[in-house]
């Protein structure tokens, strides 16, 4: 069995949806947790109420990840209570879909590039500065940066060049005995724009009659796959980008 006892883990979009699944498993686990929001306190403090139930220590820090001096706040802030931190999960992120290549706008581009490309990069860098040897650096990607398909410009290729960034860095750290690696999940019930089940219902069919399991994906599995990639498991897996897609291909 996994145990992360003594770990600090900061996971960066957690006060809802998958970052809430992981850093509440990751508290399930023994790990302390730093919970990161942007706007909504009432979640955050709702994810910090559940975890604190668990018996580790928890804290919130509100940092916007689309500013880079609010990501160096966030860790500096983070390192001066926890004293360390073994595991960052690397998850804010915004969604867009149903936007073809001939109608998306400047804005649209500059919004979704500056959070999830931006904000994961300087996430990214700050987590390789300021992690512990042999800790973990996880980065929550998207199956659109594996499977491309109509609407998605602009979210999955915001979300694909961190998965490079996830390839160098694995090779400018692994002396260290960092793991550094990306989940890529499916769309996910009950998180991102399908957080209201009745958003997307077009999409959230089409989705769930191409997966060979018939279903989208829940957050349990992907804070299953975090589970692995944070514990003593995976200390040779690094570099890596798995998918949680229940074996679809697109």
């Amino acid at each position: 069995m996994t145990t992360l006892k003594g770990k600090t883990a900061l996971v960066t979009g957690s006060a809802r949806g998958l970052g809430a699944a992981i850093a509440i498993r990751f508290a399930e686990l023994g790990a302390n947790i730093i919970v990161n929001y942007s706007k909504d306190k009432e979640a955050a403090d709702k994810t910090v109420e559940s975890i604190k139930q668990l018996g580790v220590k928890v804290t919130s820090i509100k940092a916007d990840v689309s500013k880079v001096s609010d990501i160096e706040l966030l860790f500096e802030t983070a390192v001066k209570e926890f004293k360390q931190i073994d595991i960052v999960v690397a998850n804010a992120g915004i969604e867009l879909l149903d936007i073809p290549v001939t109608e998306f706008t400047e804005e649209h581009f500059d919004h979704l590039f500056t959070i999830n490309t931006k904000g994961t990069y300087f996430t990214i860098q700050q987590a390789a500065k300021n992690v512990a040897d042999n800790g973990r650096i996880i980065y929550i990607a998207s199956s659109t940066t594996s499977f491309p398909f109509a609407g998605v410009a602009i979210y999955g290729g915001s979300k694909t060049a961190p998965r490079y960034l996830v390839e160098v860095l694995a090779k400018e750290i692994g002396y260290r005995g960092v793991c550094v690696n990306s989940i890529i999940p499916y769309a996910i019930d009950k998180a991102g724009v399908f957080t209201d089940p009745k958003a997307y219902p077009g999409y959230r069919k089409s989705l769930s009659e191409a997966n060979p399991m018939g279903r989208l994906g829940l957050v349990e599995d992907v804070a299953n796959v975090a589970e692995f990639l944070a514990g003593g498991l995976s200390s040779f897996v690094n570099g890596q980008h798995i998918l949680v897609n229940g074996g679809a291909a697109g």
